[in-house]
């Protein structure tokens, strides 16, 4: 049987008594949209971060898309960020017809290099938008200290980094809102696609309820400021009830899959993950590095492993964001990691035989290369 790099099924056999119980709960409750279980996960959500707000949506770009647009981002502004991320950060981003600059990347924690932003800043920005990629979250201490010298608002895409940390800080509270995925691969995942913007400030929060909800406020059909209709649904909202309650359980489950691969691969030629001085990074995806990339994950699929690439093609090379004019080697961190980086197989529920197993094969690939 092939082993891949994330599978919810030894998580759903363990969980499945209380996610039916979830279903059944919304299913006898009476509402299906925007009910009890919508609200309390919100109110639920919003405490573990330690911040005001919490507005679910229908899914993590979303998220992003109206948590800049209650900001005041729109047409013509220009939003900071970077390349190497998953494009439906920088899809929100054009979405709504913003501009996304990107800076480069740190060679070891892959994370955004928050000493060129500066440079990056022009008269039409009007946000930074740090990535907390693969579990760890970008210097938020300097990053705050160029937004604050700029007068610009920061906003965390936290899609990979639920519950993460730096410095005791959460990865969604350092900033002035911040959007979250519920995919089923993150670390808290539902069974579908959701996502929610957290904020302290309530002026933000109340036009991300509106903008989620055709731009209506109390009153339906009369529409204030148009917007969209991107609720979070009262089934995905109860299972992630559950579930928060498990995140720190899931946080821990995969930190110690990452360090028994940290201790059986230390010896071999593999560019392990390194975690910023400060950072408690929760692992949503193992990312290792090598020159040989592509032969390994090809070896690695005779002994029925199945390997991914987050990710083989930096967002400025893509076809659909040419008109960004980024020329080749304009991000050179960036692009030389597209073609080195690849994940190994990454959850709480990953077994240890099966863990034992990869690392075995990945030993003897290596040995061969």
């Amino acid at each position: 049987m092939t082993t891949f790099v994330w599978n919810y099924l030894p998580e759903y056999e363990a969980e499945r008594a209380d996610i039916l119980d979830a279903v059944e709960t919304v299913f006898r409750s009476g509402r299906l949209i925007l009910g009890d279980s919508v609200r309390g996960f919100e109110q639920e959500f919003a405490e573990y971060h330690g911040v005001r707000h919490c507005v679910g949506v229908d899914n993590g770009t979303n998220a992003i898309k109206l948590g800049l647009q209650a900001l005041g981002i729109g047409p013509g502004d220009e939003v900071i960020t970077v390349s190497n991320t998953a494009a439906p950060t920088v899809v929100a981003i054009d979405s709504i017809g913003a501009t996304p600059v990107f800076v480069d990347i740190d060679p070891d924690s892959y994370l955004m290099r928050t000493d060129q932003v500066e440079a990056a800043i022009t008269p039409r920005t009007r946000c930074l938008l740090p990535v907390h990629l693969y579990g760890q979250c970008v210097d938020m201490a300097a990053l705050r200290a160029t937004a604050t010298r700029h007068g610009l608002p920061i906003f965390e895409d936290c899609a990979q980094a639920h519950g993460a940390r730096q410095h005791g800080e959460i990865a969604g509270a350092m900033g002035n809102a911040a959007g979250f995925s519920f995919y089923p691969t993150k670390v808290l995942g539902g069974y579908g696609d959701g996502g929610a913007t957290v904020t302290s400030d309530d002026a933000v929060a109340e036009r991300l309820r509106r903008i989620r909800y055709y731009g209506m406020a109390e009153r339906y059909y009369v529409v204030e400021t148009p917007g969209h209709n991107c609720r979070l649904d009262e089934v995905h909202a109860e299972i992630l009830r559950r579930k928060l309650r498990r995140l720190d359980d899931y946080v821990a489950g995969r930190r110690a899959v990452a360090a028994r691969y940290a201790e059986a691969l230390s010896d071999t030629d593999l560019v392990l993950p390194s975690v910023v001085p400060g950072n408690e990074h929760v692992y949503y995806v193992y990312v290792v590095r090598h020159p040989r990339r592509d032969d390994i994950i090809e070896a690695m699929k005779k002994y029925d492993v199945s390997l991914n690439i987050s990710y083989p093609w930096p967002v400025h090379t893509m076809t659909g964001f040419a008109k960004l004019g980024y020329a080749k080697g304009s991000l050179p961190v960036t692009e030389a990691l597209a073609d080195e980086i690849f994940s190994l197989p990454m959850y709480p529920a990953l077994s240890r035989e099966t863990q034992d197993e990869v690392i075995e094969a990945l030993l003897k690939v290596l040995a061969a290369l």
